[in-house]
């Protein structure tokens, strides 16, 4: 018999624990996690999901910024912005948020990302040492799946698993 898996409350649980991990770690060493979103265009969908991981980042305690470009962006100037947020040290994640306009070459700006602050996971450092089981921050999709597994109690080791898609 199937089993439905309450993602809300999973998503919920996993928040408040973030949440507080946040809040000691800015109690320790008095860092705030810092992620920057990078919107190019007004794709609605691209739209209401950036700004739905900024509501997520408030309610966890991060910092967080939105810089929404127009879809005439060059390349030079996402390649800049890019740049700053790579030496920002208020800023340990960039994630720039797919598709980019034709024009744009996506894997040269995937290749700008510092790796280490790389949260899609797309960088090829991080495809690379994901692939030989090395430590790394890994794509959020498949991450996320497999966290709604085990905590639903679901461990997928050992079994056949079919993938649906290719995000």
């Amino acid at each position: 018999p199937a089993t439905i898996i309450d993602g809300k409350k999973i998503a919920s649980e996993i928040r408040a624990e973030v949440g507080a991990e946040t809040a000691e770690l800015r109690r320790q060493r008095g860092v705030t996690p810092g992620l920057a979103f990078i919107l190019v265009g007004e794709d609605p969908a691209s739209q209401v999901y950036v700004r739905s991981k900024g509501k997520a980042c408030e309610e966890m305690g991060f910092y967080s910024i939105t810089r929404q470009l127009p879809n005439t962006v060059s390349q030079q100037q996402l390649l800049a912005l890019i740049s700053e947020f790579n030496v920002d040290g208020k800023i340990h994640g960039i994630l720039v948020q797919m598709p980019l306009p034709a024009h744009v070459d996506s894997q040269q700006i995937i290749e700008a990302i510092d790796y280490r602050k790389d949260v899609d996971g797309f960088h090829p450092q991080n495809v690379g040492r994901l692939v030989i089981g090395l430590d790394c921050l890994r794509p959020c999709t498949p991450a996320g799946v497999q966290e709604l597994l085990m905590r639903s109690g679901n461990d997928p080791s050992g079994k056949h698993v079919v993938v649906v898609g290719r995000s």
